[in-house]
């Protein structure tokens, strides 16, 4: 979600028996069948079509992208177990699988989890060097967004605070380790912009991204730093486009000024693809604080925004207590899931507000016509009855069944709907709860797998705000389930 700043492996031979694997976990590395290699070719474009860089200054003095001036006990090795069922898929035994941290949270498994963030620095000298300067304050690291491709799942680092790093990276998707370090995506340099003067060339501070199916990575920057504190808009915000068959920048769009409002923060998106080449791809993006949706089509590169007062957060809905703390958000539409594609019916783009207790709806042939701007108030819809007290939900994602799943961030919950079914109380339902490994799950992604998994992230962000978390505890974890397991026989299962 966004913070709303108005108020406040190294592998090695198996030593252990075939009986540590937990079998019950399904083959993810079954990803690249069936898709074709794409290439494509770098553009960087500006709102008008152009690149332009930004004068090599010092930070101090140099006024923002909009004028204003900135201001300153583990039971056995998981390792092992890791390098053991790399060693039966090398023999052709088995496929690769995914091995879990802990079973706490079931239907889901808890993949990774971490006490504080560490980074896949170049050296340890690197690392103290980064530490001794302030560049790396490890209780400032908060894990925030995720996508899962291939072998590995993304992770973004918002610059909230200072001392990140990385603003955008990854891990293994096969688990082994309880608390691996990020390795910066693409690389070192391209997460540091800000080293060498506002020059805007490589990732400010990202919020979210989402994997096309043609294999593109889409990143949403925000170009705000210190968000907590003082919201600093140091760079355009901008969508980027990386092929991750090479891990190179395919484009990057600035979203024009216009679009930016006073305050705006772009902090969730969604890709909406129904072509197998990618050629139709239209992005929907959530400004969370000054409650507007933006659209983009790439084709011609041409954005448009729509503005309604379902975007608005609800008055009602805008104080949260969590765990004995109080505190108040009046964060706008951040919420965004696709219906499944269907070659019947016009696809759905289903939104919330983070400061609310209901899903609203609406086709997304309204949204892809630019002309729809000014005469569509009455296409936006409420979807149903309200979730009720305590019903704020964070990110939500549908899976190719029609099951949406969203995080309910007061309640320490994953819920659930089957979108074919009527929105109401009786017809949403939970599919995990725990007070301990779900405080605040923040994130939620459908991956393109044939049998499909949710995954999530916790991050006790509330606390964040508040205070240092304790370095003692697990503050964040990244979750798995099977997505039909995950329903199966609650109301949310299509088949009930």
């Amino acid at each position: 979600m966004a913070l709303s700043h108005q108020w406040f492996i190294q592998w090695s031979p198996p030593s252990m028996v075939i009986n540590d694997i937990n079998n019950q976990y399904s083959a993810v590395n079954n990803w690249n069948k069936g898709r074709n290699k794409l290439e494509w070719q770098v553009t960087v474009h500006n709102s008008e079509g152009e690149y332009n860089s930004v004068p090599n200054i010092g930070l101090k003095d140099y006024p923002d992208y909009y004028g204003r001036k900135s201001t300153a006990n583990k039971k056995y090795d998981r390792s092992q177990a890791a390098g053991f069922a790399l060693w039966l898929t090398m023999l052709g035994v088995a496929s690769s699988q995914t091995i879990p941290a802990d079973l706490d949270t079931p239907p889901f498994s808890t993949l990774y989890k971490w006490k504080q963030i560490d980074f896949e620095f170049p050296s340890m000298s690197h690392r103290w060097q980064a530490l001794s300067t302030g560049k790396y304050i490890p209780e400032n690291v908060l894990p925030l967004g995720l996508e899962v491709w291939g072998h590995r799942v993304f992770i973004t680092v918002p610059r909230w605070r200072r001392g990140i790093p990385a603003t955008v990276a990854t891990v293994s998707r096969y688990g082994g380790v309880t608390s691996p370090p990020l390795k910066p995506y693409p690389n070192w340099q391209f997460n540091n912009p800000l080293s060498n003067g506002r020059n805007c060339s490589g990732l400010t501070s990202v919020f979210r991204v989402h994997v096309d199916p043609c294999g593109r990575l889409w990143v949403l920057d925000s170009g705000q730093i210190d968000s907590v504190d003082k919201a600093d808009q140091v760079c355009p915000p901008s969508l980027l486009v990386f092929d991750l068959q090479t891990d190179t920048l395919i484009a990057r769009y600035t979203i024009p000024k216009k679009y930016v409002l006073e305050d705006s923060l772009y902090a969730n998106l969604v890709i909406d693809t129904r072509t197998e080449d990618c050629s139709d791809v239209h992005v929907y993006i959530a400004d969370t604080w000054r409650f507007g949706l933006l659209v983009f089509r790439e084709r011609d590169e041409k954005f448009w925004r729509f503005s309604h007062p379902l975007f608005f957060p609800d008055p009602l809905a805008s104080n949260f207590t969590l765990h004995g703390l109080n505190f108040q958000w009046t964060d706008g539409i951040f919420g965004l899931s696709l219906s499944p594609i269907d070659i019947y019916t016009e696809r759905i783009l289903y939104f919330h507000s983070m400061s609310s207790y209901r899903e609203f709806y609406v086709s997304t042939a309204v949204l892809q016509d630019p002309m729809r701007v000014k005469n569509s108030s009455s296409e936006f819809n409420l979807a149903g009855e309200s979730r009720g007290l305590s019903g704020q939900s964070s990110a939500s994602a549908i899976d190719d069944r029609g099951v949406m799943f969203y995080g309910l961030v007061t309640r320490d919950s994953i819920g659930c709907w089957d979108t074919k079914k009527p929105y109401t109380k009786v017809m949403n339902g939970v599919v995990a709860k725990n007070s301990e490994t779900l405080i605040f799950p923040n994130d939620i992604k459908i991956d393109q797998e044939e049998r499909q998994n949710v995954w999530v992230i916790s991050n006790r962000l509330p606390m964040y705000q508040s205070a240092p978390l304790n370095a003692d505890d697990y503050n964040y974890r990244l979750m798995f389930a099977d997505a039909v397991e995950a329903v199966r026989g609650t109301i949310c299962d299509p088949e009930i």
